[in-house]
Formats: structure tokens, sequence, C-alpha cells
């Protein structure tokens, strides 16, 4: 039976993360921490330990099936190959910064001027389509010191918290593009890998539909019941059933992450009582 190979980073902000997804998908691995290539016990797969920067290119040459990268890693250098499932972890924006003392009047402010960035393609891309002229320094590591050691006027980078750009005397001033964590690969492989790929994804967006997810009990005053089910409609329909003490009912739905605390206050003031919140392992939609 073929195996699927999928490439994560080897060290890094995605590399514990991808591991953690797959592993939460049902997919054990040997210990790869000091190995280039780790296989599983549980699913025909193996993961390969790469650098991030480097996984665009061995899933163009056939080495990996697929890979685990961040957003901004196949804009600039991803070409023919493409993003297959986004996972909505590891989330940045890629930022123009210049020095906090300068007065910033637009995309304009660069022309002419040198712009430090290990991401040259995405910044191109982003001048042309400002019809910008500038000079653009490629660096790798360390790109917010540029300015302050005259390599540069302004940087091109990555930006998480910002905190990076404050204490390096920088302002944020453009957001060129956000980015996150997404599954890459080509679409040409045989059927086997493509049905190995698909269970893959299946599984992980079960597990990303439970982390987004709660499951809520409450009980309800029945002549409320009606109100409360459009507030959580659930997966398909909430469950219902009638308590033991007269005019009341238990109600067991799914809430989403993001709307849990405004939908709970709302329950609340329609007479809800006893809610209790329980995490979901697995959610199969």
């Amino acid at each position: 039976m073929e195996k699927l190979k999928i490439a994560i980073q080897k060290s890094g902000r995605l590399s514990e993360k991808s591991v953690s997804i797959l592993k939460e998908a049902g997919i054990s691995m040997t210990n790869g921490a000091r190995k280039l290539i780790s296989v599983s016990g549980t699913y025909p797969i193996e993961v390969l330990y790469l650098r991030d920067d480097d996984i665009p290119q061995y899933v163009r040459d056939k080495v990996a099936d697929i890979g685990i990268v961040g957003e901004n890693v196949f804009a600039e250098k991803g070409s023919d190959i493409e993003i297959v499932e986004r996972l909505g972890f590891s989330r940045c924006r890629m930022s123009l910064a210049i020095p906090k003392q300068e007065k910033y009047t637009g995309p304009s402010w660069f022309a002419g001027k040198k712009i430090a960035t290990s991401y040259p393609v995405i910044l191109q891309r982003y001048l042309d389509a400002h019809d910008v002229n500038a000079e653009i320094h490629e660096i790798s590591g360390s790109v917010e010191i540029a300015p302050g050691i005259g390599l540069a006027e302004g940087i091109f980078d990555i930006v998480s918290s910002g905190s990076t750009l404050i204490s390096n005397g920088l302002q944020e001033v453009e957001v060129v593009m956000k980015s996150e964590a997404v599954i890459i690969g080509r679409n040409d492989m045989n059927q086997e890998k493509r049905a190995l790929l698909n269970d893959l994804l299946f599984r992980i967006k079960s597990v990303q539909a439970a982390t987004n997810n709660k499951y809520i009990l409450l009980n309800a005053p029945n002549d409320k019941l009606d109100e409360i089910i459009d507030l959580i409609p659930g997966m398909k329909s909430p469950t219902v059933m009638p308590l033991a003490e007269s005019g009341w009912s238990s109600v067991h739905s799914v809430l989403s992450e993001d709307q849990f605390w405004q939908i709970i206050n709302e329950l609340r003031a329609l007479g809800a009582q006893g809610i209790l919140v329980i995490p979901i392992e697995k959610m199969i939609v």
C-alpha cells in the first residue's frame, strides 16, 4: 500500500502545532526530532521534517505529496502547487515598517528607498501593484535591525504581536497580506494517494470543528423554548427532553466558540438555568 508523504517544519513556529494536529487526527509517529523521516504506525503516512522554505520545492519535485507551511511561504515560493486546505492556526501578517520617527505618507514613501526583507517575491508584487520603484535588499534573519544599522530605510517582514518592531524603534505602516498555516500540494496525485489525502483532511476538519465548538446543556422554561432554539440551532437541531419538573425542558446543542459569551448572556436573559459547557474531542459534520 502506498504511503502519503507530508513535509512539515523541522523546528519553528509551525512544527509543534503540525505534529499536534496530526496526533489529534489519530496519526502517531516515531520520534522524528533528530531524523529526516518519521513513519506512522497507525496510518499509511511518512512525515518529512524540513526547513519551511524548502517544503514547497520538495512538494513541487514530488519528494513529498503535501506539506504544511505558512501561507506567506506558499506566496513566496509556491508556484506550480496549490493550497489544499487552510488550517486556521499560526496566524500572522506580512507588513511594511519604517523608523517610528518618520512621517508615513502612503506606499509612495518607499519610492527610491531600500527595503530589507526575506520575502522579495511578495514585496515586489506589492510594489508593482502600487507602481512604486524601490530597491529590495534580500536578507535572512534579523530583518528588523536593518534600518538601525543603516542597511535599509524600511523592512518587510512577518508581524505577530508587533513587539519586535517596537523594541527596534519601528512602526508598522502597511499590512501587505495576512497569513495562516495551510496544507499545500499538487493536483496530479494518483487515485490512491488522493483517497488518503481526502481521509486525512476529513480527520483534520473533525478536529478543527471540535476545537471551534462547545457542547452545551441547559434547563429552559418551556414558554421560551422557541427563542432559545433559535439562538442555539446546533449542527442540525437541538435535543430537547422534558424535565421531571413541569414546565421545563433540558436542551442539548453545539455552540461556536466565537459566539459563546454573547449567546450565553442572551440565554440567561431568556431564563435558561444550569448551563453546562463541555469541550468536544472530535466533531463529525
